[in-house]
């Protein structure tokens, strides 16, 4: 039994097998600065923070400013809005879709190492409006858990566009 265990450990180690979020990140992306095109913004999106701290978790370096050599990766187009779905008899609204987009680039010295690109997701959910408290905090963790999801979705589609090899021990 000993053996069978041990066997499958060196298995999973020997084929890549990194548990999600804790693979190592590509050279281009140890030390980065995140730029937010977003006029007129009071606090930090929660895209940014989650993508701030899915690269930290990961062993990047986000600085403060874009420096020579720091990979910048730029969101721009936030964009976050409700949707009705469903009306009911007495003419108010029963659900809702909540949609969120974004535009992302990744440049370093002013060469762009990936192409442009642009992520749109959606959830959609009921309402009561006997309930208008309990919804209203629903759709904030909604947008939160939307936007936390868009930022995993970005490293992984940066990891993969910049030919991510892990190397080797």
């Amino acid at each position: 039994m000993r053996a069978l265990v041990i066997g499958l450990v060196a298995t999973l180690a020997g084929c890549g097998f990194h548990l999600a979020g804790m693979r190592p990140l590509p050279e281009a992306l140890r030390t980065v600065y995140i730029e937010v095109v977003a006029p007129y913004r009071v606090v930090q999106p929660p895209l940014e923070t989650a993508l701030r701290a899915g690269l930290q978790r990961r062993g990047a370096q986000v600085r403060g400013s874009s420096d020579a050599g720091t990979t910048v990766i730029r969101l721009s187009g936030l964009d976050e809005r409700r949707e009705v779905l469903s009306i009911g008899r007495d003419g108010k609204a029963l659900e809702f879709r909540l949609v969120t987009q974004v535009d992302y680039q990744v440049l370093r010295d002013g060469q762009m190492l990936v192409e442009p690109g642009s992520l749109r997701m959606t959830r959609d959910y009921s309402f009561q409006p006997t309930q208008v408290l309990a919804k209203e905090a629903e759709e904030a963790r909604l947008r939160e858990f939307i936007q936390a999801e868009m930022a995993e979705l970005i490293l992984l589609r940066l990891e993969a566009q910049l030919g991510h090899r892990v190397p080797a021990s």
